[in-house]
C-alpha cells in the first residue's frame, strides 16, 4: 500500500466519522464518562517505519566466501500502517488488537569480479497490547503501550553471490514484545488523534535480530455514543421570608426581611467542556434563574465555579474561575448592575460528592449562583 493511498484512506475515514456524529453531540463532546471509559474504539494510522539493516555481518560473510565488497547501499526506511480495535478497561487503560505492515526494507551490494548480492525484507503481523492513558489535562494524555506481536517475516536475495546458499526466498513467523510512546488529543468523546513511536522486535528469516520502529498518526473513533439529554434548569426552592409582627401600638410595618435564592447548575448545562464560552442552552437557563427574580430588589449576586478532581488542581481552579466571570459578564448584559454580582473559583477543593466514580465527578463540576435581596412590597 503506497502512502497516498493509505493517507487517502485516513481521510476519508475522518470525514465519516465526523460527518456521523449528530449535532447535539457535537455540542456537548464530554457528557458522558460513563460511555466513554467503558466503549469499544477502531482505528488506523499510517507513518514512516525504520529498521536496521546489518552491514558489518553482510560484509564479513562476503569476506568469508572470499568476496571484496566494493559497493553496498541500503534503504530502511519505508511506509507502515496499522488498523486495530480495542476496548476502553477505564479511565487510563484499554486492551488492545491490531494488523500492521512495516513495509519492505533491502540492500545492494557489488564485490569484486562482478559479483553482485541483493536483499528485501518485509514485515507484517497482528498484535495485542496493553495501552495506559494518562490524563495531562482534560483533551491530551500521555500514552504508553506494551505488548507482542506475532510477525511474519519475508526475506529474498537474488544476485551472483549467493554466499553458498539456494535458498533465495525464505520466510520465519515469530512471537516477539513491543513497546510504545505517544499522545492522544481527544476532539470530543467519540474522536480523537494520537501520535505514536512504538518498538518491534523482529527476527528476519536468515538469523538475524534486531528491531524496527513505527512513526505513525492514527485517528481513534469509539463506537456507541448514547444521545445525550439537554440539562434543564432546576431552581432550588424559595426560602419562605422572615416576618416580624409588630406591636399593636406601631402603625409603621417593618421592613422586608432579606431572601436568599441558591441555585446550582451542572457545568454541562452552561459550557462544553473545557470551555469558559456559556452555550445557548446555559443562556436560557440563566434567563430563568433572571425571571424568577421579578418582584425583588437586588442586593447581590455571588457565581462560583467548581470542578471535579481530573486534572491539574491549578488549571481546575483557573478554569473555575473563567466559568464564575462568563456567567458573571452575561447577566451584566442582562441589565443586573455590575457592583451588585460577585464572582469566585472554588476550582476541586469543594466537593459535593465522591470524585472517584463517574456519577460523583459529573456532581463536582458545577456553577452555584445565589442571589440576595428583599421582596417588594405591594402597595
Amino acid at each position: 500500500m503506497t502512502i497516498a493511498h493509505t493517507l487517502g484512506a485516513l481521510s476519508v475515514m475522518t470525514g465519516a466519522l465526523l460527518a456521523a456524529q449528530p449535532a447535539q453531540a457535537q455540542d456537548n463532546t464530554f457528557i458522558n464518562p460513563d460511555w466513554a471509559n467503558s466503549a469499544w474504539y477502531i482505528g488506523a494510522g499510517v507513518g514512516q517505519s525504520r529498521a536496521n539493516i546489518d552491514e558489518p555481518r553482510l560484509r564479513a560473510s562476503l569476506a568469508a566466501n572470499g568476496e571484496s565488497v566494493t559497493g553496498f547501499s541500503k534503504d530502511q526506511r519505508d511506509t507502515g500502517y496499522k488498523l486495530f480495535v480495542g476496548r476502553q478497561l477505564n479511565q487510563y487503560f484499554a486492551v488492545e488488537a491490531g494488523y500492521f505492515d512495516l513495509g519492505k526494507f533491502d540492500f545492494k551490494s557489488t564485490t569484486s569480479g562482478n559479483g553482485v548480492l541483493n536483499g528485501q525484507a518485509a514485515f507484517r503481523g497482528v498484535n495485542l497490547d496493553l495501552l495506559g492513558q494518562l490524563p495531562l489535562s482534560q483533551r491530551l494524555s500521555l500514552l504508553g503501550r506494551v505488548g507482542m506481536h506475532y510477525t511474519k517475516t519475508n526475506t529474498e536475495f537474488s544476485g551472483n553471490r549467493l554466499l553458498g546458499s539456494t535458498n533465495t526466498h525464505a520466510s520465519e513467523r515469530k512471537l516477539n514484545a513491543k513497546v510504545g510512546l505517544g499522545l492522544e488529543y481527544k476532539f470530543s468523546e467519540a474522536l480523537a488523534l494520537r501520535g505514536e513511536v512504538e518498538r518491534y522486535r523482529l527476527n528476519d528469516a536468515v538469523g538475524n535480530r534486531g528491531d524496527a520502529d513505527l512513526y505513525s498518526v492514527s485517528l481513534v473513533y469509539k463506537l456507541g455514543r448514547p444521545a445525550s439529554a439537554t440539562p434543564a434548569y432546576q431552581p432550588a426552592p424559595e426560602a419562605a421570608p422572615v416576618v416580624t409582627m409588630a406591636p399593636p401600638l406601631i402603625e409603621a410595618k417593618p421592613a422586608p426581611a432579606p431572601v436568599s435564592e441558591k441555585v446550582s447548575f451542572a457545568s454541562e448545562a452552561l459550557f462544553d467542556f473545557d470551555q469558559s464560552t456559556l452555550k445557548p442552552q446555559g443562556k436560557a437557563a440563566l434567563d430563568q434563574l433572571l425571571g424568577q427574580l421579578t418582584g425583588m430588589d437586588l442586593e447581590v449576586i455571588v457565581t462560583v465555579g467548581h470542578t471535579d478532581a481530573v486534572g491539574p488542581d491549578a488549571y481546575n481552579q483557573k478554569l473555575s474561575q473563567r466559568r464564575a466571570e462568563a456567567v458573571k459578564a452575561y447577566l451584566v448584559a442582562q441589565g443586573v448592575e455590575t457592583n451588585r454580582v460577585y464572582t469566585e473559583g472554588k476550582g476541586e477543593t469543594q466537593p459535593v460528592a465522591d470524585n472517584t466514580s463517574a456519577a460523583g465527578r459529573a456532581k463536582n463540576r458545577r456553577v452555584t449562583v445565589e442571589v440576595v435581596g428583599t421582596k417588594k412590597v405591594m402597595r
